[in-house]
């Protein structure tokens, strides 16, 4: 209820300021593409109209204090709302945000990788990719990315806040079990999936950080941190890593998932809840255990899960799952 009415407070505001400073609409835009996703007819081409692309140019020997202003970079967007995207003769609007979905049909679409040419008001091409499950695969995965795959502190605010703004992707550290874990999944055919609290202005961070540790690549859920009408900032970390759940759930319903995260940010208790709403479609939790780890509350709802016939794995860190995983998919 606050939030809907600072919502209603803030969108008007902005659109003024916008108004003010930002007197000329664009003429030159360009899309920020997202990794999109498939349900069984449509496939979810994602991604972010703006008037320019931030970047980083990441060096080893970079200061915190030059690796904090790039970061802060990423964040200093104009986005573009109301404007056309096409992909052949399917079209979206963006919304407030900049941010649009295309969905177009699945057809005969293989399992994989699909890509396509999207444009914004009939201007050059973009390739979008969506990742297209097979409903042969033993499971998917849906997978935390702070201290879950990415080492971030964010059991801790200030650490947690440090770490991420003042490292680069060169610099920022993946934890080399959970790169074995997910080549376990990708080994057996099993599509994964990522979700974060972290802003879609990290998106392209996020891919650089997984594409230099080799770590498979999959489509991200991240949080929308804007003010829209109704909207401000965004739900709860569990609100939207439950939401993200349901929605990939929805789109695959023909197979089960392995829910992959961390003690460090309420993942137990987002899990729990999954498992609650969703009988039978969660297989396997696993979970890290970062900082002090699992406290008591943790503990109790990981006992939850197992009375409801959900194998959990929680520990330190995740070196004895690996060798388990043929085992789920038998």
């Amino acid at each position: 209820m606050l939030k809907t009415t600072l919502a209603r407070i803030a969108h008007p505001v902005e659109r003024i300021l916008d108004r003010v400073f930002l007197r000329q609409a664009p003429t030159n835009v360009v899309i920020d593409p997202y990794l999109g996703y498939a349900t069984e007819d449509e496939i979810l081409l994602r991604g972010r109209v703006l008037t320019s692309l931030r970047r980083t140019t990441p060096s080893p020997q970079a200061s915190w204090w030059v690796n904090l202003r790039q970061m802060a970079g990423l964040f200093l967007t104009r986005e573009v709302a109301e404007r056309t995207v096409c992909c052949g003769d399917h079209s979206a609007v963006t919304d407030d945000e900049g941010y649009f979905t295309l969905h177009v049909p699945r057809g005969d679409a293989r399992p994989g990788w699909f890509s396509a040419d999207v444009s914004v008001d009939g201007g050059d091409p973009v390739t979008l990719e969506a990742l297209v499950a097979s409903s042969a695969a033993p499971f998917m995965v849906i997978s935390d990315i702070d201290d879950t795959v990415l080492h971030t502190g964010a059991y801790s605010l200030l650490r947690n806040l440090w770490t991420s703004l003042t490292g680069n992707a060169l610099t920022r550290e993946i934890f080399p079990d959970a790169v074995a874990l997910m080549k376990g999944f990708e080994a057996l055919d099993a599509p994964i999936y990522f979700v974060s609290s972290s802003p879609w202005n990290l998106h392209y961070f996020l891919l650089r950080i997984f594409d230099r540790h080799d770590l498979p690549k999959g489509p991200m859920f991240l949080r929308d941190l804007g003010i829209s009408k109704t909207q401000f900032i965004s739900g709860t970390h569990g609100d939207h890593k439950g939401a993200a759940i349901d929605a990939l759930l929805a789109a695959n319903p023909a197979l089960p998932a392995v829910l992959v995260g961390d003690t460090g940010q309420h993942d137990p208790k987002v899990y729990l809840a999954a498992t609650e709403r969703h009988p039978g479609r969660i297989a396997r939790v696993i979970l890290r255990e970062p900082g002090k780890g699992a406290d008591r509350r943790d503990l109790a709802r990981i006992a939850q899960m197992e009375t409801l016939g959900v194998r959990v794995d929680h520990g330190p860190d995740y070196t004895d799952v690996s060798p388990e995983l043929v085992r789920l998919a038998s």
